[in-house]
């Protein structure tokens, strides 16, 4: 009992945390939470149609429904895992309060399960979230009564837990043998790496052809396919063992399987508990030693790169550059980014036009077009991940930024084109790559292309202008930053702005494209029509550029004049002090 009340205790900074900033931001919850709503109801919606369609198919329809339920459940757990590893080194040994958790009179066990509890919320309730509606679906589907809806929750809490554990315990053991800053870096590049291996082999196998029966040669095969049985011995086979017992019925069954999972899980949190008791201490007092890389980049000469450049806005530019590359967490995905490209093409690559009821040069160029908005939202979510936590990263440096000689529209500019140029080249080669293989018109390839010149700078810019109005400079990393207000905030704007260019440019595109086909002259009036509609959309991309970093330095003009009081100048002192 004494045993709870410490952990319990522990465990009250953060829900007092919790509460107040739900008291002071019912708005902003209210914006997420409706969001939220609306993508969870999508995904509700997506799962009864695809369960609906499973059940037409008659013989093998809950062959296809038990198969996509199996699935589900491991990308469930590998997301767990994956997830929780990153999230257990930062929470056992990498968060800030380690020092003063860590000096009270509470021996080292307690404070790793309490850490443990709050790992696990953290990594786990958006998983959760999102993986309900699919999970509720099979019991719509099914007319299931009130034991498996039960069942899920129970599912979905020891699965987490099990995840949670694994993870935890990997990490105590790998931080008595590697410096917790290196196993971070290793932990994010295997997680990057078993990503696309899994990932590639996914596409590559290419798993469509499981609602085709006529891909396989026989029925016999392809039944064979479906019913290849999961390993007994895996958490998520209990899981699905007991899920689907609830879902035919089979009560004693489901139970049965449950309780391994539980079972499992408890008896894996007592091992970790004695782990933790004879390693945790140890490995939060090596953490505290210098964290290295493992990338050192090579020293930027100034004096011969970015000759061109004043002295002032040289010196931030190779800053900049440096701190990117001695970040692992954010040159690494560098070759997430790529893979995924190479996905992308590959998508377009083995795309059966030829099977299609339209005409292949329609639905070339109607791809092509479509392609521009889909490339574009692709670089929305990069640029989420890199250009808008840009100025929230300065972190308590922000304040030698802004007592520096250069300006803030400077400091802005800086972070602006830093970003542009690869983000520019990265979506045009989408662009160009996949019109190659669409063997689209030269009209469509130059539209695409020269539309994607626009686009990108202007999501740049709002990604740097909102980043730098609503900045978290306490985040401690990117992912952090974008989770927030501001970043919603961003992903809304880009969305928008990419929706209206598309729609401005769909009317003319498509005149221009059918007068080329059947060789029609366009009048005089509609010419007028479709030079306004490109007007208008260069128009709204030249205000989409300028705007955003114009509101971004206004914001952070009055974040600093209101941060200019005594109790901040002491702060930015103690900062000083102890940065030197």
């Amino acid at each position: 009992m004494t045993s709870m009340k410490d952990i319990f205790t522990l465990l009250s900074p953060r829900l007092l945390s919790f509460k107040n900033n739900r008291n002071r931001g019912k708005a902003r919850l209210l914006l997420f939470g409706g969001i939220g709503a609306l993508l969870w109801g999508g995904l509700f919606v997506a799962s009864l149609r695809i369960l609906a369609y499973f059940q037409s198919i008659e013989e093998i329809g809950d062959i296809l429904a038990w198969k996509l339920l199996s699935m589900v459940l491991i990308v469930y757990f590998s997301l767990l895992v994956f997830s929780s590893i990153l999230t257990s080194l930062s929470k056992l040994y990498l968060s800030k309060d380690l020092i003063l958790v860590h000096s009270m009179p509470v021996p080292g066990y307690k404070i790793f399960l309490s850490r443990w509890i709050e790992s696990t919320v953290d990594s786990s309730w958006t998983i959760i979230l999102f993986t309900l509606p699919v999970l509720i679906s099979y019991g719509v589907i099914y007319a299931t009564g009130p034991l498996y809806y039960l069942m899920i929750a129970l599912v979905l809490v020891f699965l987490s837990m099990t995840a949670s554990i694994i993870s935890a315990a990997l990490v105590m053991v790998a931080v008595i043998v590697i410096p917790p800053g290196r196993i971070k870096s290793i932990f994010v590049f295997l997680g990057l790496f078993l990503f696309l291996l899994l990932y590639l082999a996914f596409r590559l196998v290419r798993p469509e052809r499981l609602v085709d029966p006529e891909a396989f040669d026989t029925v016999l095969s392809y039944l064979a396919v479906l019913n290849t049985p999961a390993s007994p011995l895996l958490p998520t086979t209990w899981a699905f063992d007991a899920l689907v017992a609830a879902l035919t019925g089979f009560s004693s069954r489901g139970i049965f399987n449950l309780s391994l999972l539980a079972s499992f899980a408890c008896a894996l949190v007592f091992i970790s508990t004695l782990i933790a008791e004879g390693l945790y201490t140890k490995g939060v007092s090596k953490s505290q030693t210098a964290r290295k890389t493992l990338f050192k980049p090579k020293t930027v000469h100034r004096s011969r790169a970015f000759f061109f450049l004043p002295q002032p806005v040289r010196a931030y530019v190779v800053k900049e550059i440096k701190t990117f590359f001695r970040d692992q967490t954010q040159w690494s995905q560098i070759f997430l980014i790529i893979a995924l490209i190479i996905i992308y093409v590959y998508n377009f690559k083995v795309l059966p036009l030829e099977r299609s009821p339209i005409k292949t040069v329609y639905l070339q160029n109607l791809l092509a077009f479509l392609n521009m908005g889909l490339a574009a939202f692709v670089l929305t979510a990069v640029t989420g991940r890199f250009a808008y936590p840009a100025v929230s990263m300065e972190g308590e440096a922000f304040w030698i930024v802004s007592a520096s000689p250069m300006r803030l529209s400077t400091f802005l500019k800086i972070k602006f084109f830093i970003y542009l140029f690869p983000l520019m080249a990265l979506t045009e080669v989408l662009i160009i790559a996949t019109n190659l293989l669409l063997q689209v018109s030269v009209f469509m390839m130059w539209l695409s292309t020269l539309t994607i010149l626009f686009i990108v700078p202007a999501v740049v810019s709002l990604g740097i202008g909102i980043g730098a109005a609503y900045p978290d400079f306490n985040a401690e990393n990117p992912a952090q930053a974008i989770t927030s207000f501001g970043g919603l905030m961003f992903m809304m704007l880009s969305v928008i702005y990419i929706g209206l260019v598309i729609v401005l440019e769909a009317g003319p595109v498509y005149q221009i494209f059918m007068s080329g086909i059947f060789r029609r002259a366009i009048p005089v009036s509609r010419w007028c029509w479709i030079i306004g509609s490109f007007l208008t959309a260069g128009v709204l991309t030249l205000i989409t550029i300028m705007l955003p970093i114009k509101y971004g330095e206004q914001r952070l003009h009055y974040f600093i004049s209101m941060k200019n009081k005594p109790y901040s100048r002491g702060f930015l002192n103690h900062s000083l002090v102890r940065r030197a």
